[in-house]
């Protein structure tokens, strides 16, 4: 009797076209992401829960938000998870994925030297601090790389209003060149390097420069470190500096071979109390990271 029930699913597949439908589906789907949730630990924790509570392996591919929408776009992954809520509707307007989940929020942050050549401290507005860094000429390194704390970046530069030129930049991508175009501060003192998020910071403090950066990276480099960065922290606070993160299964119109069904109960699970909870409770060093957005009291 099995073997007949074997042998009728099989027919099945060849001639009812059921086989997504008939097979278990797979279990592992693999996700793009930005650099700063898997910097900052978080995803070490939510991952196995995730994979104990539904048998499903996440497989992690982390670069810049750019990027990791492009994986999308391309069907190279299942499920986006990045933080540049401009482009993640762009993403799904234009057809690419079913929808965006809020999940969490953390903030930028405007770090430096202790020295502070721009005099920073105590600035509460993040344009008028670099405003002030352009006219010091101080030292800022920029991730240069596509990421959403790129777009950060590049937006507050705009806000300025100070003169900003174009530059067409190169980016290897997998093995195949990216052109990226964005605007940027003249003068020798601003260095983009298309790098992530830790070696943004780490070449920030080798050169003791200004750097715009997530919160939770930092605090994984400033307090998870054996070596720990010295830059301070002197711009926070800014509601321009607000990080909203969100979650995109790719949508199967587009590419049929996705694992859609498991891609979207993983976006489901990030937003359910159990996942909202294990996002509010992460900590690093005793410091909370990250701030659930679908569930904003989840404890």
């Amino acid at each position: 009797m099995k073997k007949l029930s074997l042998v009728f699913l099989i027919l099945s597949c060849f001639v009812g076209g059921v086989c997504d439908r008939a097979w278990p589906e797979d279990k592992v789907i693999t996700m793009s992401t930005t650099t700063s949730t898997q910097a900052s630990g978080l995803l070490e924790v939510l991952l196995p829960e995730f994979k104990k509570d539904t048998g499903i392996e996440v497989k992690v591919v982390a670069k810049g938000t750019g990027a990791a929408l492009r994986d999308g776009q391309d069907g190279n992954v299942d499920v986006v998870f990045v933080h540049d809520p401009e482009r993640e509707e762009a993403f799904v307007s234009e057809g690419f994925g079913v929808g965006r989940y809020a999940v969490m929020h953390n903030d930028f942050i405007l770090v430096g030297p202790a020295e502070d050549p721009a005099g920073l401290k105590g600035v509460k507005d993040a344009v008028e601090a670099f405003k002030k860094i352009a006219a010091a000429g101080s030292r800022f390194v920029s991730r240069g790389d596509d990421s959403g704390t790129h777009a950060k970046e590049m937006a507050l530069w705009r806000l300025t209003g100070l003169p900003l030129k174009k530059e067409t930049v190169n980016l290897l991508k997998e093995g195949r060149p990216v052109e990226i175009v964005f605007e940027r501060p003249g003068g020798d003192w601003y260095l983009s390097i298309g790098q992530g998020m830790g070696k943004t910071l780490v070449v920030a403090e080798e050169k003791q420069a200004y750097t715009l950066t997530d919160r939770g990276t930092y605090i994984k480099f400033k307090f998870g470190q054996a070596t720990p960065i010295s830059l301070e922290i002197l711009v926070e606070g800014d509601e321009r500096l607000h990080n909203p993160y969100g979650v995109i299964p790719v949508n199967p119109r587009k590419h049929p071979h996705v694992r859609f069904d498991s891609a979207d109960r993983f976006a489901r699970w990030l937003v359910s109390p159990r996942g909202q909870a294990l996002i509010a409770g992460y900590k690093l060093h005793g410091r909370r990271l990250f701030f659930p957005d679908a569930l904003p009291e989840a404890e």
